[in-house]
């Protein structure tokens, strides 16, 4: 069994990304990894190349200023690395996910034993969402809960319109023009995605939501909405949060003992609708999250 993990970037470290952790997070249960950088100027591509792994190979490449919109550059560039790949499977890890070390003999184990099952087409991973910083995750339907993050290595497996998960296309050409994709097929498996999305520094983190935000309006909206932010304000994303005590994955520790803002999180201040926060309150009780978005079918 070859695995094969791939990832895309730009200038991570402007906006606080720990790409560099995320990549070290699979690397071990990976024969090969794929890093697509885009053109960056803040030392992402060095950092990449220092941590001195013959697995890794890097794509250079430059973004298309014609796919920003919508975020259609990011499945483009996830499928740059997603068709370079040359392993059974493609385990696909982006720049603000890292996996804890406890987990990846469960990830390794589920492939080795699904190999010769082409009715597993991939697996699919629940997720930590941090928020504020490394002691708070979000609990509400605000935050995606599951997506797919490993692909059985087929043609047909492209990256779904912003990077959000994989599909299945009859041809390149179905993929080109968005017709008659399929969901994939997936086992759930209990290892969990570390997302440190809303956890950085909040200067870092308003430079990534604005540069993030222009990939779906138009700069001019971005820069008036937070014409009056000096910095990050983490009440925008004021949410139902839960105390994470247990430990981070390895390849953070660094990351976490460097942390250096503070966040006082305020469990009165919801930023959620009435509708939201019904619904929210019916998934606590039975345990169904309703009208859940779901870019799989989970196989058992």
């Amino acid at each position: 069994m070859k695995v094969s993990g791939f990832t895309y970037m730009r200038n991570s470290f402007k906006y606080g990304y720990p790409v560099i952790e995320s990549i070290k997070s699979i690397l071990p249960i990976c024969d090969e990894f794929i890093a697509v950088v885009g053109k960056s100027d803040d030392g992402t591509r060095e950092a990449i190349e220092a941590i001195g792994s013959d697995k890794i190979r890097i794509i250079d490449t430059e973004w298309d200023d014609e796919l920003i919109k919508g975020g259609k550059v990011f499945a483009q560039q996830a499928n740059i690395g997603l068709k370079a790949v040359t392993g059974d499977w493609a385990f696909h890890i982006q720049s603000d996910e890292v996996f804890h070390e406890d987990a990846l003999a469960e990830i390794q184990q589920a492939m080795k034993d699904n190999l010769d099952n082409p009715a597993v087409e991939g697996f699919l991973f629940n997720f930590y969402h941090f928020i504020g910083d490394y002691k708070h995750i979000g609990t509400t339907r605000r935050w995606h809960r599951r997506e797919i993050r490993i692909v059985r290595n087929l043609p047909g497996v492209f990256s779904y319109k912003d990077s959000q998960g994989f599909r299945i296309y009859p041809s390149e050409q179905d993929y080109e023009n968005q017709t008659n994709s399929r969901k994939l097929n997936v086992k759930l498996l209990n290892a969990r995605i570390f997302h440190y999305s809303y956890c950085r520094n909040p200067d870092l983190l308003l430079g990534k939501v604005k540069r993030f935000n222009n990939y779906y309006q138009s700069q001019e909206k971005t820069e008036e909405q937070y014409a009056a932010y000096q910095t990050f304000d983490f009440g925008t994303v004021a949410d139902i949060l839960a105390p994470f005590t247990e430990s981070h994955p390895a390849t953070m520790q660094k990351t976490i003992a460097a942390q250096d803002w503070t966040f006082v999180h305020n469990p009165k201040k919801i930023a959620l609708s009435l509708r939201r926060l019904m619904l929210h309150r019916i998934e606590q009780v039975i345990g169904w999250r309703i009208g859940e978005y779901k870019n799989y079918k989970i196989i058992r």
